[in-house]
């Protein structure tokens, strides 16, 4: 019998999570079997709109040691500490004591991180760069900052971004700096604003400013027109206004499902983010970006999320994920560590 390990699972369709125990899995070629101690929540852990088979696991911000190699993975070895961004898939999920991850989507902590802050990393970091650097409808098709004719393509072109503070905002304001993007214009409650300028925005706004007022107020930053907003946030009306802000032939990005009309005339796009580094669209870019993802974090280029530890390792993740899903969390991330449950 194979090797028990104990897992956050849903049952059934619209079930409620339970710890569970199933079978620690073995990896096959290109993956790596990760003692799982630091875990992130998302929203997209409590929609569950990808879990296609039951009982499932969710999760998919993971940060580890390494336990078993599979064939093939030369760059790491058994006792690295490690992040990677988990899989809509039982055995690559994150909410559980041991996954699998793909080498190409996994990347050694720096010793300057703990485990909590790697776990706040894969999901916000890819939800960014596939959106910012993917091709259309996903993305805004901008010149990644790592490809070698990619520095300072968007250099003193403003950039808006609708919910800086989020956790992926975060990351979209540090990586809107790596492009050379200037103002970096961000709007979030009044008492995130020196956390969304500590991340590297120049310019910051009240999230309760109306549209036009929003509008007027980034008119006397800059004179230039606005052809990329990324919508964080993406209800109605943050969609709206975003697509207010935006100059012809520009990009509003969001995070959640398009809500707004797209109009030939004026040439204005509005992509929708889809950030697993899985999915074939994503595939190719996001190898880029793992390349590079213990060198960001190791010299601060890019900063994790803050965080809180949720308690009760597995157990205290369902409360956490009803904070969420209920609008309790701002401005951090929440953790969890599989191996106290």
């Amino acid at each position: 019998m194979s090797p028990q390990q104990k897992a956050l699972m849903v049952p059934e369709k619209q079930g409620k999570l339970e710890v569970g125990s199933r079978n620690i899995p073995n990896p096959g070629t290109g993956e790596l079997l990760v003692k799982v101690q630091s875990v992130a929540l998302n929203p997209i852990d409590y929609h569950m709109v990808f879990l296609k088979h039951y009982p499932a696991v969710p999760g998919v911000d993971i940060a580890g040691i390494v336990e078993e190699l599979g064939e093939g993975v030369e760059n790491f070895r058994k006792g690295d500490r490690v992040l990677a961004h988990g899989a809509f898939n039982n055995d690559k999920a994150a909410f559980q004591q041991y996954t699998l991850t793909v080498a190409s989507f996994t990347a050694k902590i720096p010793s300057n991180l703990s485990f909590d802050d790697a776990a706040t990393v894969p999901v916000g970091l890819d939800t960014a760069v596939t959106s910012m650097y993917g091709e259309y409808p996903y993305g805004a098709g901008l010149t990644p900052p790592w490809a070698k004719s990619g520095s300072n393509d968007e250099l003193k072109k403003p950039i808006v971004i609708i919910g800086g503070s989020s956790c992926v905002g975060l990351y979209v304001i540090q990586f809107a700096r790596l492009s050379g993007f200037y103002p970096i214009i961000a709007t979030a409650s009044p008492s995130n604003e020196d956390l969304v300028k500590s991340y590297g925005a120049t310019h910051f706004f009240d999230r309760h400013l109306p549209g036009n007022e929003l509008k007027a107020a980034i008119s006397k930053v800059t004179d230039s027109s606005i052809c990329i907003v990324y919508d964080a946030i993406s209800l109605q009306e943050t969609q709206s206004m975003g697509w207010g802000l935006l100059a012809e032939n520009g990009t509003l990005i969001l995070t959640h499902d398009v809500l707004v009309k797209e109009d030939e005339n004026k040439g204005r796009k509005a992509a929708r983010a889809f950030g697993s580094p899985h999915a074939p669209q994503n595939q190719e870019l996001s190898r880029g970006s793992w390349a590079m993802v213990e060198k960001w974090l190791s010299e601060g280029t890019i900063q994790p999320n803050k965080y809180e530890v949720l308690p009760n390792g597995l157990e205290g993740i369902t409360g956490g994920l009803e904070r969420l899903k209920n609008g309790q969390v701002s401005g951090t991330k929440l953790v969890a560590h599989p191996q106290e449950t």
